[in-house]
């Protein structure tokens, strides 16, 4: 059995079409949207509205860690268009999710990004892509369980939750052979990303649950560019999957 696992998707519509290809099945740990990219000024939400001059300040001010301000920023440029501002979000949103659909191989077991909305979803997922997030499902013999969304943080992307919700998602799973996240588990070299030169946060729940469960397999994305992209607690074999993005290719899982 083979199935290829993706994360952090931001956009990557071309890479994704091919993303099944020599597998069984493809499992997506979500981040399907690109808002803003870090990397390229010119490309995302922000930089479709605004220009990449804008987007590289509002980028600027993210980056040295000065929320306020780029939150402020952001409102007086939101203030320029006519309207509600939300309903541009969701229209650019609701623009990629159908390319991203569309693009997404079948079968497929998906789970939420933080950056992701959830509630579109249903509208754009295919008959051959089944939506996991508490749950679990069986892949070629094996038991995955998905655990999606994000922690609270100064970001504010769209489907963080509190520590209590996300705990009860990781509870609901219980004991499976391949564990499947967004976040990491929190430990710190897995947490610090070498590009942006901070500690993401991590999930203490499911750390937790990884030591007592002991999974074969932990698997996540989340850190982009993360100091260590796999360890071990006890049995398990904690993994990054990579940032899809920025390399268009799958982490191959095979047993």
């Amino acid at each position: 059995m083979r199935v290829h696992v993706v994360s952090d998707v931001h956009g990557r519509a071309d890479a994704l079409a091919r993303a099944g290809d020599g597998a069984d099945a493809l499992v997506c740990l979500g981040d399907l949207i690109l808002f803003v990219d870090y990397a390229d000024h010119s490309r995302g939400i922000f930089a479709d509205l605004f220009g990449p001059e804008r987007a590289a300040e509002f980028i600027g001010l993210r980056t040295a860690g000065r929320f306020d301000e780029a939150r402020a920023m952001s409102a007086r440029l939101w203030s320029t268009l006519e309207g509600d501002p939300r309903d541009h979000i969701e229209a650019a949103v609701r623009r990629q999710y159908a390319e991203i659909f569309r693009a997404m191989p079948e079968p497929a077991y998906l789970t939420y990004g933080n950056v992701d909305i959830p509630r579109l979803w249903p509208e754009f997922a295919r008959p051959g892509h089944l939506v996991l997030d508490g749950t679990t499902a069986e892949i070629g013999g094996l038991t995955f369980g998905f655990v999606g969304g994000g922690l609270r943080t100064p970001y504010r992307t769209p489907y963080e939750i509190d520590d209590e919700e996300y705990a009860r998602k990781v509870e609901a799973v219980g004991e499976v052979d391949v564990l499947c996240c967004h976040i990491p588990p929190a430990i710190p070299e897995l947490l610090y990303d070498v590009v942006a030169r901070r500690l993401e946060r991590g999930s203490e729940a499911t750390l937790e649950a990884i030591r007592r469960t002991q999974p074969r397999y932990a698997l996540f994305g989340h850190v982009h560019q993360p100091l260590v992209s796999r360890t071990r607690v006890g049995r398990t074999e904690c993994v990054n999957v990579g940032h899809f993005r920025g390399r268009g290719t799958p982490f191959a899982l095979e047993w």
